[in-house]
Parts: structure tokens; sequence; C-alpha cells
């Protein structure tokens, strides 16, 4: 259990911290800044931490832990601080390590299709180093801004898991810092193994709980020459979510397959200044909008293989069908990755991600839309349909009935086979929802597992258990 630390203690930290990243890399007291006390979690509280350190290298780390376990401090990783479940919300009185100067690319393998990377490199960083190569790194869950630490420790996902998955669906392998000081790595440049325990799955989303993740070794792809996207109003989200599986099941492979609702797509629209082309009657008979953007290394194939998801989609009940130009397709893409802001803008209360199983989408949105009516409550959305991930905007300011609601909608997701969160992780938020309803043997377990990594508990306590 970590103890409250006293003055005495964090003399002594602050003096041991400075010999171990330096002067100019650890901040105590009023020389922090407000952003290491908070994420993007827009129902957290801020907690400002006792000291923020900067480590530059793998044995840092492992020292700056053998210390917090001596001093018995909390430790709280931070990457670029943009998730959105109060995951690496700092514990009073206790130490960030924040991974800001760990952001070398160490290696690009193109033989292998493999990047090394350290946790402070971010996803943009990435893309730059790796375009010329003509390979992408896949994962994209909508803020480029984002860090490979950060999205390692929260398995995010984004609008392009439809095609290539999650996180963990392209992580091999990573070197990571335990509690205890020791420094483990885990896979490395395979495809496969089946030797133990795979220790790689289990630290990915692990929201910094088990260890500190130090270097990762990520999977890339070929990069596609040629992408087309799709529009397709609808006059219900049912005939939308309910069009879903069967483009799936076409065999077209979309890189993204999103649903939005008409009041998002609207304040999309108007709040990012762009113009899709829809005419007046046809936005005012559509309730819900489907957007398929395709990818391919041949023209003409990509050009049949629209043609081909147009028609399909005009048999499913489409209003209309359009294949956006260029600016219109980047400008609706990138209105689309914006919709946290967005909502935060218009003064949401909270956003959740549940997920479901992709065919179960119709009647959990059902559930939604019945849930809103019996709160009294607003809630507008749009989401990952090719993999069931749904995100809803909730506007309900009364924090005892948003509790209530938000339990309701995560066990109709359950219900229904889903889960609390695809991709924003516990954290924090949401942690009280999943005691209430997961399986009480699967937390307890979890429970004992987490005291294997971590017995003394400095390692980012508070998150996932409470």
């Amino acid at each position: 259990m970590t103890r409250r630390v006293d003055l005495n203690i964090m003399d002594d930290l602050a003096e041991a911290l400075t010999q171990i990243v330096g002067v100019d890399h650890t901040y105590v007291g009023n020389a922090i800044s407000d952003d290491y006390a908070h994420d993007e979690a827009l129902t957290a509280t801020a907690q400002m931490p006792a000291a923020v350190v900067q480590p530059s290298t793998t044995a840092e780390v492992a020292a700056l832990l053998r210390l917090a376990v001596e001093l018995g401090v909390a430790v709280t990783a931070r990457g670029s601080g943009t998730g959105l479940s109060g995951a690496c919300t700092p514990t009073a009185g206790g130490m960030v390590v924040s991974f800001e100067r760990m952001n070398t690319i160490i290696e690009i393998d193109e033989e292998n299709h493999v990047a090394v990377v350290q946790p402070g490199v971010t996803l943009a960083e990435l893309d730059a180093a790796v375009a010329p190569h003509h390979l992408i790194y896949p994962v994209f869950p909508g803020e480029y801004g984002a860090s490979l630490g950060g999205n390692v420790a929260t398995n995010a996902g984004g609008m392009r898991a439809v095609k290539y998955g999650v996180t963990r669906h392209h992580v091999i392998g990573l070197e990571a810092v335990l509690a205890s000081g020791e420094t483990i790595r885990t896979g490395g440049k395979l495809v496969k193994t089946s030797t133990g325990y795979d220790l790689t799955q289990l630290l990915i989303g692990s929201e910094g709980t088990l260890a500190f993740v130090t270097e990762a070794t990520l999977k890339l792809y070929p990069r596609a020459d040629f992408q087309a996207t799709v529009l397709a109003p609808f006059s219900s989200i049912d005939a939308v979510t309910t069009a879903v599986p069967r483009v799936v099941a076409s065999g077209v492979g979309p890189l993204i397959l999103e649903y939005i609702d008409m009041t998002t797509m609207s304040a999309m629209t108007s709040h990012f200044g762009f113009d899709l082309g829809i005419p007046a009657d046809v936005k005012d008979s559509a309730f819900a909008y489907l957007v398929v953007m395709m990818e391919g290394h041949d023209a003409e194939r990509l050009e049949a293989d629209v043609a081909r998801l147009a028609e399909q989609l005009t048999e499913l009940g489409a209003i209309d069908v359009y294949v956006l130009p260029p600016p219109a397709a980047n400008a609706l893409i990138e209105g689309r990755e914006k919709a946290f802001w967005l909502a935060k803008a218009n003064g949401a209360d909270d956003i959740v991600d549940v997920v479901v199983p992709r065919a179960a989408i119709p009647e959990f949105m059902t559930n939604v839309a019945e849930l809103a009516a019996a709160t009294s409550s607003w809630i507008a959305g749009c989401g990952h349909a090719g993999d069931g991930n749904v995100h809803l905007g909730i506007f309900q300011p009364d924090a005892e009935v948003r509790e209530r609601l938000l339990h309701s909608l995560f066990a109709a997701g359950m219900s229904l086979g889903g889960a609390i969160s695809g991709e924003h992780g516990l954290g924090t938020e949401k942690q009280r929802y999943f005691l209430e309803l997961e399986d009480p043997v699967k937390i307890d377990l979890m429970r004992r597992i987490k005291t294997a990594f971590d017995p003394h508990g400095i390692l980012n306590p508070g998150k996932i258990f409470g």
C-alpha cells in the first residue's frame, strides 16, 4: 500500500530525482505545469503531483521506480496526455514519469516491416519517418499528437480498426521496466510465438498499472497509393447500422466504416466550415450517414470496388450515394477525427465508447434511444460502425442521473456481448461501472496479476480497480 508522503520524504525525493535525471528535468511544487494534472477526460478531477521527471533512458526509468519503491511514492506514466478516461491523472503526493524526452525512432526495418520506437514518439513523427519508405503504421485513434507509449498503455484503436485492428494487433515486442526496477523484453521481430505466457499482450492496455513501457516494436504495412471515400445518407440510424455487416461481408475491405448521426454531421459541417455538396432535400430526409473509405494499390480495381459498393448501398436503402472529391473527403474525415473536441465545445457532459458485436449495433442503438428518453438526456454520436465501437456524447448535467444512465448504457452493451470501452480504457472515470458490472472472478484474477507485477502498489494506483 502506498503511504502518505510527508515533507521529509518529499525533500529526499526531490534531491534523489535530480541525481537520476538532472535538475533541468526535475520539477516540483510550483514549477509543475498544470498540463501534468490531467488528461482529456471530461469528468476527471485534475490532481497536481508532487514531482514530474523526464527520463531519457531505460536505466533512468528503472532507477526512478526503484526509488519510488524505497520511498513508497506512487508513480504515474504519461505520454502526450490525450487519453479520455483519466488514466494518467496523477496521485496526490505522487510522481509523474513523463516520456517526452524518450522520443527516438530507434529503427525502421524495411525487410521485416517493423519499427522500433521509444514511448515518447508520436504517431505524427512515426508516420513522417515511415512514409519515405512507402510504409505505414495503421493505428490512428484520431489524434496524431498521441504518443506510442500512451497508445500501448490504452490499446488505442480508431477508425482504421475495421481493416487493421487495434494497437495490440500491431505491437509484437516490448521493453518494459517493472516496479522493482528490473527490465524485461517481450516478443521481438517475430510474427508468431508459442513460448509461454504472452507478456506483450498482457502489458498492452494495462494503463501503466503493471509496468512502464520504454520501447515498442511495431508492425508496418505497405502504404496504399489510392483512396476513395463514399458517403451514403440513410433515413434512420437503424438502416445505417443494419447495412454495416452487409458491407463488411461483401469483401470490399473498407479502411474506414463510420456512422455519423444527423446532429453530429450538422455540427461538424457548421463548426469546421466544409460543404459536402449534399442537396438540401437529401439533408432534410437523412437521419444518419455511413462513411466508407477504401484504399488500394491499383486505381482501376479501387474504382470497380467503389462502384460495387455504391450499388450495394443503394440496394440497402441509402437515400443516395456520393463519391466525395479528395478535398471534401479529407475535410469529412478530419471533422470526424475531431468529433470529441466538437462534443466538448458544445457542452457534452461525458463521452463514452461502448463496443458491441457489429451485428448488435441496431439493438444497442434502440436501447440508447430508450434510455435517453427515460432520463430526459440528449445523446448524440458517431462511431466505428465497422467494429461495433459506438461513441456517444452524453448531455445530462445532473451527475446522479448521468451516472444511472451510464450504468444502464454499459449494462445494455454488455448484455449484447459487448464491453464498457472499446478503446478509451477505464482509468478513473469508468472503473466504477467495470467493478459493478464485470464478472467478480475475472476482477479478482486481474487484481492478483496486478499484485504479482506491482506488490508495493506504486504503479498508477487508483486506476482500473479504484
